[in-house]
């Protein structure tokens, strides 16, 4: 069964390089759906689909207004995501520090073998 919490939600949704690119030009102000989907050569339906995972990450909100779809990105859903990334950027730093340290312990003794 597929994670249903908001950051892997969240993380499958930026996982795809088309909807990525959609946040990336959604980050420069709402737009239309047509507008949104020019820049792509895919369907409308992989299109729509596209959005509803964006939207179902809360990383997008979709509006209708009489006969216009409007996109806007959620920048605050992005929030939890570099929050996490924050969270374990100091043990990744401080693995990769002993890494280094032990490397050079290695090399040191075989250099003085």
């Amino acid at each position: 069964m597929a994670a249903t919490d908001p950051l892997s939600l969240t993380f499958f949704a930026l996982a795809d390089p088309t909807r990525r690119s959609i946040l990336s030009r959604l980050s420069k102000g709402t737009t239309t759906v047509r507008e949104l989907a020019a820049p792509f050569s895919i369907s409308w339906p992989a299109v729509s689909q596209h959005l509803k995972v964006l939207e179902r990450a809360g990383l997008i909100e979709r509006t209708a207004r009489a006969q216009w779809r409007t996109v806007a990105v959620r920048a605050d859903a992005l929030d939890e995501v570099a929050g996490w990334i924050d969270l374990h950027r100091h043990d990744w730093n401080d693995r990769l520090d002993n890494l280094e340290e032990h490397l050079r312990t290695l090399k040191e003794e075989k250099r003085d073998e």
